[in-house]
């Protein structure tokens, strides 16, 4: 098949908004292929040979195309960074260059598809010492021999930048048309790509096997998933009008989404973008491999960022440090991080996607081995609002940003879409800190690691000057120096009691984890992300909801000890509350 056929399309698709015009313009082209051909077709099409999940690049900066067109039209790469200013893209540049400035003695070797795309993939495929030269004569040597219009997509797809306003759905509308004579035939190609994430493997196979071979399309090992998405909710009413009664809550854990392939000794991370980020998360890989139970199973979860030396989970910003080249083992070691898992789609050659959840909720809890690092999300079966809201206090408690409620009925994992079978409820019961506040230290909890021998982190409180009583706020374990733990070891020591304070109004849930009790007497500064309520701590229960207080969320020391202040001078309990009144968007 010749490319300016395919050029040709690609251009009436471009100069056309209406979906419909669109996918007429496919299905003539697929009409008008051969079946050797539709794979490198729809590579071409979309913009690269290969899936989205292979992350191929072609590693070519703008300053290398320009340099490219400079070669195949005898121009200079100033006066194409002209032109490209000009038109306002690289790819019509090169297309009005080529066809003022080209000699008609270049067209010696008119370009098929086949052709192009595997010169693309060399490209692609070329790296080290010297590459940079031999990218640019193979670009060129393509530009050379291809017509203006050709230019244009052919730059395009080099720069990942093909503007055609077209998504993979019309792809898929004008395959099912092209090759069935049924539009209604489209779920079922849907289907397959979501499973598989290859549309031209999808479109091959259709091609050549028929409908009936798609329609049997199985799961794959080590090939990613599209992943379900859901609906988000700030409504308790909703979320039970949607998922009609009783549903599952479950933690949603704030850090970076993963898809787990585990092939025997082979492990496999996919990032939501299907991006392969195995290499970046070498301590996951090694927990998926000691501590899944299972030769081939694909698993979902979240894996998030840790402070090691009190267990609190971390911000998703922490966990971005990870991403990176370069300096994997340094970051592994500055940002340990935990994998919570919550689903599994696939184990031992049986396809889990079109069971429903709670199925693959026990059949995840067979094959896992939990540790501190490694564990299942947490969850509840919810039958009530007050439960719901409960749930999702304890959540943000906890470190998380909100709670996933998932239905149990007809509760497949629809992937690729985005449903009301799970739903992200992130209320708006929290507002951020401007400002420090002065609490006061009135327990403590043993460290370990690095902080052994000294207190990991604090217990504070705010000062209730009603009802005399100092009442917990949070925990703190974030800011500490090895100066600072030392020295608030030495100023604690006087104060330690064996009980809790007879002042002190904590939940009962608290009082047997405490490993110290203190006179309330030492203040410190503390700076904290925002304020939320919370059901385990007592600042201002009762205050905002019934059953509620008020929580620091991600507290940190900001090394100042407030000498200062004495424990009644601390930030009261009404400062609080109209910290949180005044910043908060929703009150209900």
């Amino acid at each position: 098949m010749k490319y300016q056929v395919l050029a040709g399309t690609l251009s009436k698709i471009e100069a056309t908004s209406k979906r419909k015009e669109m996918t007429n313009y496919l299905v003539e082209l697929f009409k008008a292929i051969t079946p050797d051909h539709i794979r490198d077709v729809i590579g071409l099409i979309r913009g690269s040979p290969y899936p989205d999940y292979e992350d191929f690049q072609y590693g070519m900066a703008e300053k290398m195309v320009i340099k490219s067109i400079a070669n195949a039209t005898g121009l200079t790469t100033d006066q194409i960074t002209e032109k490209m200013k000009e038109k306002g893209d690289l790819g019509k540049a090169a297309e009005e260059e080529l066809a003022t400035k080209k000699q008609t003695t270049l067209f010696t070797k008119p370009l098929d598809v086949k052709y192009v795309s595997e010169t693309l993939d060399k490209i692609g495929r070329t790296s080290g010492k010297g590459s940079v030269d031999v990218k640019i004569k193979l670009l060129a040597g393509l530009l050379t021999n291809a017509t203006p219009l050709e230019a244009r997509y052919i730059i395009r797809t080099i720069l990942g930048q093909m503007r055609l306003g077209m998504a993979d759905m019309t792809i898929m509308d004008a395959l099912a048309i092209a090759y069935t004579d049924n539009a209604t035939n489209r779920p079922i190609i849907e289907r397959a790509f979501n499973i598989s994430s290859d549309l031209g493997l999808i479109a091959e196979k259709l091609v050549k096997e028929g409908i009936e071979s798609v329609k049997d399309f199985k799961v794959t090992i080590r090939h990613p998933i599209r992943m379900m998405m859901a609906q988000r909710s700030g409504e308790t009413e909703e979320i039970f009008e949607k998922l009609k009664g009783t549903f599952i809550a479950e933690f949603k854990y704030d850090g970076e989404r993963l898809q787990i392939h585990k092939d025997g000794e082979t492990i496999l991370l996919f990032s939501r973008r299907l991006e392969e980020i195995s290499e970046q998360y070498p301590d996951v890989c090694e927990m998926v491999r000691t501590q899944i139970n299972a030769k081939k199973t694909i698993i979902e979860g979240e894996v998030v960022a840790y402070n090691i030396e009190t267990g609190e989970l971390r911000p998703f910003q922490e966990l971005m440090h990870r991403r990176r080249k370069y300096g994997i083992k340094e970051a592994m070691k500055a940002i340990p991080v935990n994998l919570f898992l919550f689903d599994l789609l696939y184990l031992e050659d049986k396809d889990f996607t079109n069971k429903n959840y709670p199925l693959r909720r026990k059949a995840l809890e067979k094959i896992v081995t939990e540790t501190e690092q490694l564990r299942l999300a947490v969850q509840k079966e919810i039958i009530t609002e007050d439960e719901l809201e409960e749930f999702f206090e304890l959540a943000v408690e906890k470190g998380c940003e909100g709670i996933m409620a998932k239905s149990i009925q007809d509760s497949i994992y629809q992937a690729g879409a985005r449903g009301w079978l799970w739903i992200k409820y992130k209320r708006d019961y929290k507002s951020e800190i401007a400002d420090t506040l002065d609490l006061v230290v009135i327990g403590a909890y043993m460290g370990y690691g690095a902080r052994t021998g000294y207190y990991g982190s604090l217990l504070m409180a705010c000062y209730d000057p009603i009802e005399n009583q100092f009442k917990s706020v949070c925990r703190m374990g974030s800011g500490f120096t090895d100066e600072h733990l030392e020295t608030l070891q030495k100023l604690l020591k006087p104060y330690q009691v064996s009980d809790k304070p007879p002042r002190v109004l904590i939940n009962d849930s608290i009082i047997t984890t405490v490993d110290a009790w203190f006179k309330p007497a030492i203040v410190l500064e503390v700076q904290a992300a925002e304020l939320t309520l919370s059901p385990v701590h007592t600042c201002a229960l009762d205050k905002i909801r019934k059953g509620s207080g008020l929580a620091m969320r991600f507290p940190r020391f900001t090394g100042r000890i407030r000498d200062d202040k004495t424990a009644e001078q601390a930030t009261s309990q009404q400062e609080i509350i109209d910290l949180f009144k005044g910043q908060l968007k929703k009150i209900e």
